[in-house]
């Protein structure tokens, strides 16, 4: 398991005063207000930081971080991500993951049938769906929901499912 999880990513400056205009990665933007610190991820170098003042502008997160006192110091975080420890990381409810966690697991059907890695994650709203491709480059796309997933198994790196209807490919 990754020991920093990404929680968002630098994208602009904000002000002269040295903020930092953040896409949050996380489906609860209040949650930068509980964190005291954070690292900047700097080609795979990380810098930590303490947080001195949280904002919000619509679904954009503007960070204050001690040591970042105006826009030239700023600028040279453009696009870096920003990492927090994953002991620091929201307590998530039962049978619910982290992505970073999810992304490379093996996939099975019940009756043991490999179907490939997950790629990738993406939410359509109602739930989200795992890419989940061979070795041989093909996609299935499956719904993260209880009558597919039937076990995800974080510590052995596989997820089992019940490929209904439809999701053969």
């Amino acid at each position: 398991m990754e020991k920093y999880l990404e929680v968002g990513q630098i994208v602009n400056t904000y002000g002269i005063k040295g903020f930092l205009k953040v896409v949050p990665f996380t489906d609860d933007i209040s949650r930068f207000e509980d964190l005291k610190q954070i690292y900047i991820d700097i080609n795979s170098n990380l810098e930590k930081f303490f947080i001195e003042e949280v904002k919000y502008s619509k679904s954009l997160v503007l960070l204050k971080l001690k040591g970042i006192e105006d826009i030239t110091m700023a600028e040279k975080y453009k696009n870096a991500y920003l990492k927090i420890d994953r002991q620091n990381a929201v307590k998530l409810p039962k049978d619910t993951y982290f992505i970073v966690d999810l992304i490379g697991l093996d996939v099975f059907t019940e009756d043991n049938s490999y179907l490939g890695k997950v790629e990738e994650i993406f939410p359509t709203g109602s739930n989200d769906v795992y890419v989940v491709k061979n070795e041989l480059g093909k996609q299935i796309l499956i719904p993260a929901l209880k009558d597919v997933i039937k076990k995800t198994d974080i510590e052995n790196g596989k997820i089992i499912v019940n490929l209904i209807q439809g999701l053969e490919g």
